[in-house]
């Protein structure tokens, strides 16, 4: 069933952070624990970890060091949408997020999406304002089982090399 939805958690950044990723909409299990890439076969959190030489984060108090640490943000590209379960294919009604806050906030002048959809959305209502063009990267989601834990670690060190 579709559900009429607005993002449940604020952006993950300070002001040292200098490149944002961003995802599409929280999944149902993001939204249930009020966290990014909350589903347990999400593998963000094992490639994010893997880039930088580190232990896979467990907990949000983790997962947040983790993303401080290594002046990264997160956020997702739509503030409230149309949605049925964790399912990109069925998001419409969207309004897109505001970055503007964590724009001005931080550092922050690489932007990659993590997923199609993100990366659409992004370049559709985001980089108007912005004007910083987004790296498209193959999803993290388990939906996206074209891409192997190696191949996706491998597609996503293009975040690390813009360093």
């Amino acid at each position: 069933m579709s559900a009429a939805l607005v993002h449940p958690f604020p952006p993950l950044f300070n002001s040292e952070s200098r490149t944002l990723i961003l995802g599409s909409f929280p999944s149902v299990k993001s939204r249930e624990m009020m966290f990014f890439y909350g589903h347990p076969q999400n593998r963000f959190w094992r490639v994010i970890a893997a880039l930088y030489g580190e232990e896979t984060p467990r907990t949000t108090e983790e997962k947040s060091g983790l993303i401080l640490r290594r002046s990264l943000a997160l956020w997702d590209t739509i503030q409230s949408c149309t949605i049925t379960g964790s399912s990109d294919s069925s998001v419409r009604d969207v309004v897109p997020n505001d970055l503007s806050v964590i724009l001005q906030n931080s550092r922050v002048d690489r932007v990659f999406c993590n997923g199609a959809l993100s990366h659409k959305l992004y370049t559709r209502y985001c980089m108007p304002q912005t004007g910083i063009s987004a790296v498209k990267l193959p999803s993290t989601s388990p939906a996206n089982a074209a891409y192997s834990l190696e191949r996706l670690i491998d597609e996503w060190r293009v975040l690390i090399d813009a360093e």
